[in-house]
């Protein structure tokens, strides 16, 4: 699982947005992602199902992760 859902930063966050975007779930949004966070990890499982090829990422480690739990609930 992501921990983009727990962080403060998850509404205006470049790599929460890319990480959406290779999720098919990117919404229009005029906000800019201005934040760049420090020392990410991406995690990226590759599944074939029914002969189709499935990507899943997942942030697993990042330096400006700062917990703020159910805060993707809220838009600023």
């Amino acid at each position: 699982m992501c921990i983009c859902i727990n962080c403060r930063h998850i509404h205006n966050c470049k790599t929460y947005h890319f990480i959406d975007k290779q999720h098919n779930h990117l919404k229009i949004c005029s906000e800019e992602y201005k934040f760049s966070p420090l020392k990410t990890i991406l995690n990226v499982n590759i599944n074939k199902k029914n002969k189709q090829v499935i990507f899943d990422w997942d942030l697993k480690e990042c330096s400006s992760f700062t917990e703020e739990p159910g805060y993707w609930l809220f838009n600023e």
